[in-house]
């Protein structure tokens, strides 16, 4: 069995620590992605520094508020089509390492997505048994 209250851990740390490097160093970011604006990076950072925050609030929970995991999970997957987005068509002409980096990290929120949603599945279909 996912254990939900772990994987919602897992993403508020992953993001957590995402936003941190991305707020810390956007310069160098932005240098890696090959564009000349850093502050992009850096409001990206707070994003996820915020969503991080959210997330380990929702883990912490008990019961777990399965409205919010929702909304965790569709911010998740808005990520990946975002990603998508930007990765598919080669928008904003970054390079091969940026658009690796966001191809990696779209794959990791997926995931995160995919065992949220399992374990929101598990943990309240046991509830009603």
């Amino acid at each position: 069995m996912t254990n939900l209250k772990n994987v919602l851990l897992i993403n508020a740390l992953s993001s957590g620590a995402t936003g941190l490097l991305l707020i810390e160093f956007p310069a160098f970011t932005a240098k890696m992605f090959g564009v000349a604006a850093s502050l992009p990076f850096m409001l990206i950072g707070v994003f996820l520094v915020g969503f991080s925050l959210l997330v380990y609030y929702a883990s912490r929970q008990n019961p777990l508020s399965r409205n919010l995991v929702r909304l965790i999970i569709f911010l998740d997957i808005v990520w990946v089509v975002d990603s998508l987005i930007i990765v598919i068509p080669q928008l904003f002409s970054l390079t091969f390492i940026g658009y690796a980096l966001i191809t990696a990290v779209a794959a990791w929120v997926g995931l995160m997505a995919f065992l949220q949603i399992k374990g929101l599945k598990e943990t309240f279909s046991l509830k009603t048994e």
